[in-house]
């Protein structure tokens, strides 16, 4: 298939295109406060930011990337998604020289999956990190395979199939796109709500405290009746790509 990848910045006529694009994610996952604070300013990473369309202009996927700074000698962060997005706002706002650069979200139509999208899309995100100055893209993948949602991270993250390669597919599209995985992140997203607020985004009751388990989460969300409130935190794994200018 041809493809056009355009970034942001060149194509700002594409912002509320981006916006009407449907989304696959659940919608607890929408619900992410540091999530939706990039999002929000989504405008201010526009050049770390692709638009993927077909030979006739319609779009297909989109990806979001975003620059941070890290320490010298610094781990990739335990809170991975939220962690990279609060060091790019606060790198953003302090006018601080960013050395790490962060993919964000590769999100792709519903009627355009089993396409192959998915590698190309993180090779451009790659080639676009080392367009931008930097010797490496981060990703604090969300391996989506994920069943087993008392399955610690550490365990399935590494689980290998006959050929090597992870057991889970978005972790395998990473590793055969060249990304060596790093180390898991324990509390990548966190999303805190009212019982009400949970009940609204999943239709369960949210009416007994402990886990419950919601779909297409990869870990239970704790629940406390007597204080209304329950909280998710999912882990995630960090994938590193080396760009052309590591080279």
């Amino acid at each position: 298939m041809e493809l056009k990848i355009s970034v942001l910045a060149d194509r700002p006529d594409l912002l509320e295109t981006m916006w009407e694009m449907e989304s696959p994610w659940p919608e607890f996952m929408r619900h992410d406060p540091i999530g939706n604070t990039y999002y929000a300013l989504a405008e201010q990473f526009a050049d770390c930011i692709l638009m993927v369309e077909d030979s006739v202009g319609k779009q297909l996927a989109k990806a979001f990337s975003a620059p941070f700074h890290l320490a010298d000698g610094e781990e990739l962060p335990d809170d991975g998604w939220d962690g990279a997005i609060r060091r790019a706002l606060r790198t953003k706002l302090a006018g601080d020289t960013p050395n790490m650069i962060s993919a964000i979200e590769i999100s792709i139509r519903p009627d355009a999956h089993g396409l192959g999208l998915s590698g190309t899309i993180l090779a451009a995100l790659r080639d676009n990190a080392g367009r931008l100055g930097f010797r490496e893209l981060v990703a604090p993948v969300r391996p989506n395979g994920k069943s087993d949602l008392d399955l610690p991270m550490e365990q399935y993250a590494f689980q290998t199939r006959a050929d090597g390669l992870p057991v889970d597919p978005w972790l395998r599209v990473h590793v055969r796109a060249g990304g060596r995985i790093d180390r898991v992140a324990p509390r990548s997203m966190v999303i805190p709500g009212t019982l009400a607020d949970w009940r609204d985004w999943t239709g369960l009751p949210f009416d007994t405290s402990g886990k419950v388990y919601v779909a297409k989460a990869l870990a239970p969300v704790v629940v406390n009746v007597e204080h209304n409130y329950a909280v998710y935190v999912e882990p995630n794994v960090w994938v590193r790509h080396k760009t052309a200018r590591a080279a």
